[in-house]
């Protein structure tokens, strides 16, 4: 029985190594995924209630839009306006597990999700020296 074995071209290998390259390298240097949440609306076993991103800044520090109190001292929660409900206490909420509608197991933190890092990138603490 003869075993014939199937060669693959430079080209290919070549090209595959270049998107590996490329994934990599834009992993490390994109945004950390992020929902908008309601801080006020934590339940235990579905986490944070995603609302819409126009009710957080657009401040991607990680220091959130104005607390979860609200701007003007009120009570916070949900403001009626002319068009939709605002949600005073939103904030962003990054690398988080989402389904219907909720939002859990992430960071209010850009710093901390951006440490979690991804393929090929180096988190704190790595290095030598």
């Amino acid at each position: 029985m003869a075993e014939t074995r199937r060669r693959l071209r430079s080209s290919t290998v070549l090209l595959g190594g270049m998107g590996v390259l490329a994934a990599a390298l834009s992993a490390c240097g994109s945004e950390p995924d992020r929902r908008c949440v309601d801080r006020d609306s934590y339940d235990y076993l579905n986490g944070y209630k995603v609302v819409a991103d126009k009710n957080c800044t657009s401040d991607s520090s990680g220091k959130g839009s104005k607390g979860s109190k609200g701007a003007k001292g009120g009570k916070g929660g949900k403001k009626k306006t002319a068009s939709s409900t605002r949600v005073d206490s939103a904030d962003w909420y990054y690398d988080a597990d989402v389904s219907n509608g909720w939002a859990d197991y992430g960071t209010f933190s850009r710093e901390k999700a951006v440490d979690r890092g991804g393929f090929g990138c180096s988190g704190s603490g790595s290095g030598g020296g």
